[in-house]
């Protein structure tokens, strides 16, 4: 039967590719570029690629049109633009969830998150923040304690299992020392974040961009957040790090470019270059933290793929300390 994998079809399109690759470079980009994001609409990762994709497509000469593709966790869009034509007119905006855990979580996974994607650039996103119903202790360790003493447990909500934000939490439930919260997996934030102001959750973690309203409205009360400085936002509110005691602690649901592989090098440096130059424009960056995204500085395909090799080693023991959870 023959091999229709993603890397097989980078490799037979690699031949093409590189006897086009001074036309495609000369050219590109020669028509309107598609940009998958594979998550529905209204979520963090929509919100940044939208932001993106209006400034790569002035930098660009060309429309960069999203394309909401999602299902299976991303899965389903992310293996939609690794079997695409690399010639840099179909780009994934992918997630910490599609690249450095897909394959940590998933036994059967479809798709290989480093071989079957060329890296484009490492974009930064939505540091992630820890949300409790305001009838909840009002800080991070006390809410930790009087989980420590409850019985049954208490409940915090994640977007699902297998989830940055189920993996985080996982993290903190340890560093906090061995916490017994009690983990309700929801298809999204947003049911959870609607339980959690009902007070079905005691606890349920969001990222800072859609947490802050419901902490500045008074509806749940936001007990640390997992950046590296605290957010200018919420000024009130400690970094996990601090919380913690543990210095260094970050989470971040960050976003990434990537484009099939196979991809010219011309090409790929020009994606790069128009990235970069988004990163490093001021109204771009402000425009993003006010929406509670943290742009990443410009950089290199080879940083950016440096950086999510190193975020998936980073996630890999808790992954396999949960294993059982992940599996059942």
């Amino acid at each position: 039967m023959p091999d229709f994998s993603p890397t097989r079809r980078a490799l037979l399109a690699g031949g093409a590719t590189l006897l086009a690759a001074p036309a495609l470079a000369q050219d590109f980009p020669a028509r309107p570029i598609r940009l998958v994001i594979p998550f529905p609409a209204g979520g963090p990762t929509d919100v940044y690629a939208r932001f993106y994709s209006e400034r790569m497509s002035r930098e660009l000469g060309q429309p960069v049109v999203t394309e909401n593709r999602g299902g299976a966790g991303g899965a389903i869009g992310s293996l939609e633009v690794a079997r695409a034509r690399p010639d840099g007119h179909t780009l994934l905006f992918g997630t910490a969830s599609t690249h450095a855990l897909y394959n940590l979580v998933t036994r059967q996974p479809q798709y290989d998150a480093a071989r079957d994607f060329q890296a484009v650039a490492q974009l930064g996103g939505g540091p992630l923040c820890w949300l409790a119903h305001p009838s909840q202790p009002a800080t991070l360790p006390e809410f930790l304690a009087a989980a420590r003493r409850a019985s049954p447990p208490l409940a915090y909500g994640s977007p699902g299992t297998g989830t940055l934000m189920h993996l985080a939490t996982e993290i903190v439930k340890r560093e906090g020392g061995e916490v017994p919260l009690n983990h309700i997996p929801y298809r999204g934030a947003a049911p959870a974040m609607n339980d959690l102001i009902a007070g079905t959750l005691a606890l349920a973690v969001n990222t800072l961009g859609a947490g802050l309203p419901l902490h500045q409205g008074g509806r749940a009360r936001m007990l640390a957040v997992a950046s590296n400085a605290r957010a200018p936002q919420a000024p009130d509110v400690p970094t996990a790090a601090e919380a913690l005691g543990r210095p260094g602690f970050t989470a971040v649901l960050w976003h990434a470019v990537f484009a099939p592989p196979g991809l010219p090098a011309p090409v790929l440096a020009r994606l790069s270059q128009a990235s970069n130059a988004a990163l490093a424009d001021a109204a771009f960056r402000a425009s993003l933290a006010a929406a509670g995204i943290e742009a990443a500085a410009p950089g290199t395909p080879t940083e950016a793929a440096a950086y999510i090799a190193t975020e998936t080693e980073r996630y890999r023991p808790i992954v396999e300390a949960i294993r059982p959870e992940l599996d059942a």
